[in-house]
């Protein structure tokens, strides 16, 4: 009578370094994750601005308030854009709206996960200028 025949599976040992190496990427997708849900926010409120009618024709300042108003519709932290990141770019007849900015997640004691974020719309042409 043969006991010993072949065994397949994984070990305790297997098994804790697996469940260790997902928890670890699980861990990293819930730090990131609502790191880019605020960005599409972001995007999301700069299409709105840009789909106003004579949006083009506004000052910097009237862009950032309502940016910052549709903020709050689209679960973007306030300290997490600041105003100065908010810019209005003017040349030849076009407006561009351009929002730059940084956002640090604390990840593991003194590690942070930094996403550098860029998003330029052009206001020129949209809603109905």
């Amino acid at each position: 009578m043969n006991i010993r025949g072949k065994v397949k599976g994984i070990t305790l040992i297997g098994f804790v370094i697996v469940l260790c190496v997902l928890g670890f990427f699980g861990y990293l997708a819930m730090r990131l994750i609502p790191m880019y849900v605020e960005y599409f926010g972001v995007v999301k409120a700069m299409e709105q601005v840009r789909s106003e009618p004579g949006s083009a024709q506004k000052s910097v300042e009237e862009i950032r308030r309502d940016i910052i108003a549709k903020f709050d519709t689209q679960y973007v932290d306030d300290t997490s854009v600041p105003p100065a990141a908010i810019q209005l770019v003017r040349q030849s007849g076009g407006s561009t709206l351009r929002i730059a900015y940084e956002k640090r997640v604390p990840f593991l004691y003194n590690l942070d996960i930094v996403g550098k974020f860029d998003k330029s719309v052009n206001l020129s042409g949209a809603g109905g200028d």
